[in-house]
Parts: C-alpha cells; sequence; structure tokens
C-alpha cells in the first residue's frame, strides 16, 4: 500500500473511556477480493485490510518494523510515577462510585482496533489480524489474533469480544447500549478466532466499523468464575490483554500497576517501542497544593501542569534551577476541548437564552487571561478551533444551503447574524460595559432591579444561582466571574465541594452551574448525538443535557457524510447553532502541553502532532535516574 502523509486537517479521534465508542472515523487501505467467503450473501467485491480509514489512505501496513515516531531500541525499565487529585473506592470505570482514574482507566485492556498519533482517521488491527467488509459496509468480520493472552495466561478468543460486547450493551452506559441496539442487527461467532457484526438495515454505516473495531476484550472466563459485573463498584479487576498489570494498590490513596512480562505484543509493529517502564505508579492528593508540594520533594517524577498560575510562578524552586527538574513546552496539534461554565439546561432559570448570554456578557476573558493567566491563553469561541470546522461569518455556499432545510425550525438570526462570537472584556476587572449590555439582556428576560441591587422578575423572585467545582486551583479564575455576577444583580453563591460529592451531583444533574465542557476532534461521528443528542440529553457526556432536534438532524448529515467536505459543512452548521443557543460560557484554550519532569526522562525526536505519549513511548535513563538518586532528589 503506498504511503503518504495525513491531512493536515486531521486530530485524533476522541474515544469515550466510559463507552469505549471511537467518536472519529476510521478507514481503508484495502485489497479486494471476490465474494467468496461464506458470510458473503451477495456479489459485492469484499475488502480485506489490517486496517480502516474513511478519507483517508493508511500509512502503516503490518510489514513495518514499527510506527515512525516511537525509538524501538529505547531502553526498558525504571518506573514513572504521577499524579492524581481526589480519591477512588473503585477501579470498575464503567461503574458509579467514588472514581478519579482519568488516563489510568483502563491501563491493562486494548481494543480490537487502535489508532496512532501521527494519523487522523486511521485505526488498525491489534487484537485481530484482518477485518473484512463488503463496499456497502452492511456488516464486518474481525479475524483474531492467535496468540493473544490474557494476563492470567488463557487465551484470548473472539468469544471474549463477543462477550464484551453483550456486557457492555447489557451493563454498560445507556447511550451506549441505545446505540448498539439500534446499529447493530446481528452479532455471531463464525468460529474460535472469526466473528461477525452485521448493521441493520437503515442505520447510517459511517463509524459502525470503527465502532466495533474500539470493543475491549474482557475475559469471559473471569465474569463467569466471580460473577463480576460491568456495572458494579468493585477494587478487583479481571486480567486483560495489555502490557501492564495491577500490581498493589492503596484504596484512595496510590496504584501502582506493573509489566507484564509475558505480554503477547512487545513484537508487533504497532507495539514496538512502546511500554518502556516497568512499572506506573500513581498518586493520589487531597488537592492540588499538596500535589505540587509533593512534585518538588521528589516523591513523584511526572506532572502535566494545568495551572498558568503554577505554569508562570511556581517553577522556580531549586530542582528547576539546579536542572534536576526540566520544565518544558510541547506542542499538542488536537483540538482544544469546549470548556467553559455549563448551564444545566435542565434548569427552568437557564430557558431564556438571554439570561444565558447575560451571564456570559459578564465573563471578563481578557481581564482573567492578563492577569490570573499571564497572558497565556486565547479565547475560544467555536466547538471546533479549527479552520475546516469552525463557523465564520454568515452562512455560506453548502452551508447556507445545508441549513436552509431547516429554516422554519431555526431563528432567523442564524441567517442573518454573523456567527456568534464572544465579547473577550476589558482590562478592568469589572467591565462597566458589558455589564450594561447583560442588564438590557435580562431586562428582555423579564428582570429589573430591585432596591436591594438584585435582580427580579415579574413575580418578585431573585435569580438564584449555585455554580459548583472541585478543584481549589479554580477559585481565583472564579470567584472575580461570581463577584461580576453579583455586581449584575444575579443571587449567586460558588460552592467548592469534595470530589467525591462533585462527582455525584454531576451524575445525578444536581448542579445550576459548572465548570466543564465536551470534546471535540477533527473528524466527527456518532459520538456527536450522544454528546449533543436529545434522545440522550442526560448522558454524562452532554454536562449541559444540551438539546436541540436541528442538531439531532445535522449530526445525522455527519454519519452520513460521504466525503470529508460534507462532514466539515455539517460540524460547521452544528457549530453555527450551538454558539447561537449559547449552552456554554466560552473560556480558555491552550494547544501545548505543560509538562515538568525529573531529568531522567527521554523521549522521541520526532514527537507526533497528536500525542505527547509520555506513558506510551517515552522512556527512563538509567545513568540519569542512577545521578538523581545519588544526589538525593528522588524519595
Amino acid at each position: 500500500m503506498q504511503k503518504r502523509p495525513s491531512r493536515a486537517v486531521a486530530a485524533t479521534p476522541e474515544v469515550s473511556w466510559c463507552c469505549r465508542i471511537t467518536f472519529g472515523v476510521l478507514s481503508i487501505g484495502a485489497f479486494f477480493i471476490g465474494a467468496g467467503h461464506a458470510w458473503s450473501e451477495s456479489h459485492e467485491n469484499i475488502i480485506v485490510s489490517h486496517g480502516y480509514n474513511e478519507y483517508d489512505e493508511l500509512k502503516y501496513s503490518p510489514g513495518d518494523p514499527h510506527l515512525e515516531y516511537v525509538n524501538p531500541n529505547a531502553p526498558v525499565g525504571g518506573e514513572i510515577s504521577l499524579p492524581a487529585i481526589g480519591t477512588f473506592d473503585s477501579m470498575n470505570p464503567y461503574a458509579t462510585g467514588i472514581g478519579n482514574w482519568g488516563m489510568f482507566s483502563t491501563i491493562g485492556y486494548e481494543d480490537m482496533m487502535v489508532g496512532t498519533s501521527d494519523e487522523v482517521g486511521s485505526i488498525y488491527c491489534l487484537l485481530c489480524e484482518t477485518i473484512e467488509y463488503p463496499e456497502s459496509r452492511d456488516w464486518v468480520v474481525f479475524n483474531m489474533r492467535r496468540d493473544v493472552m490474557f494476563s492470567d495466561g488463557e487465551k484470548m478468543t473472539a468469544e471474549d469480544v463477543l462477550f464484551s460486547f453483550e456486557l457492555l450493551k447489557e451493563q454498560g452506559t445507556p447511550s451506549y447500549a441505545a446505540f448498539v441496539k439500534q446499529a447493530v442487527a446481528k452479532a455471531e461467532l463464525l468460529d474460535e478466532y472469526t466473528l461477525k457484526f452485521t448493521f441493520a438495515d437503515g442505520f447510517p454505516r459511517r463509524s459502525l466499523i470503527e465502532t466495533m473495531g474500539s470493543l475491549p476484550a474482557f475475559p469471559q472466563h473471569w465474569y463467569e468464575e466471580t460473577g463480576a459485573r460491568l456495572d458494579e463498584s468493585r477494587l478487583e479487576i479481571g486480567p486483560g490483554t495489555g502490557e501492564y498489570v495491577l500490581d498493589s494498590l492503596d484504596a484512595g490513596r496510590q496504584i501502582i500497576y506493573a509489566r507484564n512480562p509475558d505480554y503477547w505484543g512487545k513484537d508487533h509493529y504497532l507495539k514496538r517501542g512502546h511500554g518502556n517502564y516497568d512499572r506506573i505508579r500513581v498518586e493520589y492528593f487531597g488537592d492540588s497544593s499538596a500535589a505540587f508540594e509533593a512534585f518538588k520533594a521528589g516523591e513523584y517524577t511526572f506532572r502535566r501542569e494545568n495551572s498558568s498560575l503554577n505554569w508562570a510562578t511556581r517553577y522556580d524552586f531549586p530542582g528547576v534551577r539546579n536542572g534536576t527538574v526540566i520544565k518544558e513546552e510541547l506542542p499538542d496539534g488536537a483540538l482544544p476541548g469546549a470548556t467553559g461554565f455549563v448551564f444545566n439546561m435542565f434548569r427552568d432559570k437557564f430557558a431564556d437564552r438571554n439570561v444565558r448570554r447575560a451571564l456570559g456578557e459578564v465573563f471578563n476573558f481578557e481581564w482573567t487571561n492578563e492577569n490570573l493567566q499571564y497572558g497565556l491563553f486565547f479565547h475560544r469561541a467555536s466547538f471546533w478551533e479549527n479552520d475546516r470546522l469552525r463557523a465564520t461569518g454568515l452562512p455560506e455556499g453548502d452551508e447556507l444551503a445545508l441549513l436552509e432545510a431547516y429554516r422554519a425550525q431555526l431563528p432567523e438570526a442564524i441567517f442573518t447574524e454573523e456567527v456568534f462570537v464572544p465579547n473577550s472584556g476589558s482590562s478592568r476587572p469589572r467591565d462597566r460595559a458589558a455589564i450594561r449590555r447583560a442588564l438590557a439582556l435580562m431586562e428582555q428576560a423579564g428582570y429589573s432591579p430591585g432596591d436591594d441591587g438584585l435582580l427580579r422578575d415579574a413575580d418578585g423572585s431573585t435569580l438564584d444561582i449555585e455554580i459548583i467545582e472541585d478543584q481549589q486551583s479554580f477559585d481565583r479564575i472564579i470567584l472575580p466571574y461570581v463577584e461580576n455576577l453579583k455586581a449584575l444583580g444575579v443571587n449567586v453563591v460558588y460552592d467548592r465541594i469534595d470530589p467525591a460529592q462533585y462527582q455525584n451531583r454531576r451524575q445525578s444533574n444536581d448542579y445550576d452551574i459548572l465548570f466543564g465542557g465536551y470534546g471535540s476532534g477533527l473528524i466527527e461521528g456518532s459520538g456527536l448525538e450522544q454528546k449533543y443528542g436529545c434522545e440522550d440529553r442526560e448522558d454524562i457526556f452532554n454536562p449541559a443535557n444540551y438539546c436541540n432536534p436541528v442538531v439531532d438532524e445535522l449530526a445525522k448529515v455527519v454519519v452520513e457524510a460521504e466525503t470529508y467536505d460534507e462532514l466539515a459543512t455539517a460540524v460547521r452548521a452544528i457549530d453555527r447553532i450551538m454558539r447561537y443557543d449559547y449552552f456554554i460560557v466560552p473560556v480558555w484554550a491552550l494547544q501545548k502541553n505543560w509538562v515538568a519532569y525529573y531529568d531522567m526522562y527521554e523521549y522521541p525526536e520526532n514527537l507526533p502532532e497528536f500525542g505527547l505519549g509520555h506513558l506510551e513511548y517515552w522512556w527512563i535513563n538509567q545513568e540519569k535516574l542512577d545521578s538523581l538518586r545519588a544526589a538525593g532528589a528522588l524519595k
């Protein structure tokens, strides 16, 4: 297969750890054979491939020695240690409970197909050898590898993957179950190592092959022996097929994963140069301040910074000055998350767009960025901050034609006003012009200031709002916003609560406003309906509980798009509508990785555009580690 670089428009597909759905689009790089297999029911050509990409050619082939951005000769050994804030009482990321695993939740498990960090939309067989599907994509067959082993020494078969599918359908998140029940007409074993999914008549074919390819392999024998459920809170985890296994845990305080010495895939071309640590240690801290002090003391050794205050002012401790600790900015080509102050749209108080706009008007990005964030960010406007997908100006061309079909269901402003761009504020902490604009919006919503300065509606009721957050580091950002809301006349309180309470309230929709958001990708697929769809508006991935029937319809256009241009047109239309609907106050964005680490880690010279890879393809220089230990820099 001819290789060529991936597109400049690409970004990593979004993958939900909770549902294991790959939200990006994946695609072809295949050859054709005649329809002669037993599972072929038509005269269509059958495509056989080691991977899948909807809009581009695959970059890699099974004959490649390794991925271009890894060091296949990286030394193996040592330990990477990282922080986590909060606590946990479960090691099962699919269940409710007090869980704060983040990127550590599925270490040890693998999907049938995986993506790379230097392409967009490509996935490759890992647990499978090849996939087969007709040009219509009415079904897909996975031909599984015969050498894959679970960490307990049991062989993985297609039956385990089918079991995983049925388990996720029965006990996984409701949105995943609803999706696959509609999309998959039949799932069947053809033999011990062959699995076929037949898709439902009339259901859009886009993203279905990659969704099935993102299925993990859970060990059927372990679930049957233990009686464990996917939806229960538990500390025990089943064996996986991955590079690491759970070594030890101290509930709520520490998790340690160790290399599986018998890992089946160490010589797989997708895995060479990966998994270069003997151990991955995660240390839990009560708050971000304690975590930072522990880093300075050498209690853990790798830190991804997410605080501009820390990045700008706190990395002047002796370890940084003497070179023991490296502070570094590395590029991040992925789209920034669509984050901000999220309105719970189930609350009647936020039903009027003028109210939401008014509350957003008094968030002063310019002052916040310059005085609290050291000018390090830019103001996010779009849900997709990229030239190919971001709506601009007035709708025109194909986007206008697409929107015209829904004109009767959309506000006229969608067609007559340029796409909404948030006001960035001013250099003063209290932007009086913004407050005047906000007051005018509140008056349009039926509110007027009372003698006590509080806004009241026609019934004399005040606008009572609670903002919740669980991270102390956000206090300095949220409190000035709260003061501006009070100046507007909002009866607002800010509650910083512990992570467990925050998670419970988030899952039960018990909040007015929280700081959160949505993930975005340069290739979108069925995940749009999960994140923004009306049917799943209570889904964990839709923190605003947002619903717009036109967005629902346009999400179907995205899924059915035959070309990237068609997909981009529909996404721009969705972006335009959601920015008008204004269910999240857009804040800041950063397309960089801020990292700090003890000077013992090294990484490939050609880091890929869409991945930092510190857990995957970085490694430890033993001589540097020995020097740090000799100097007493580590605990």
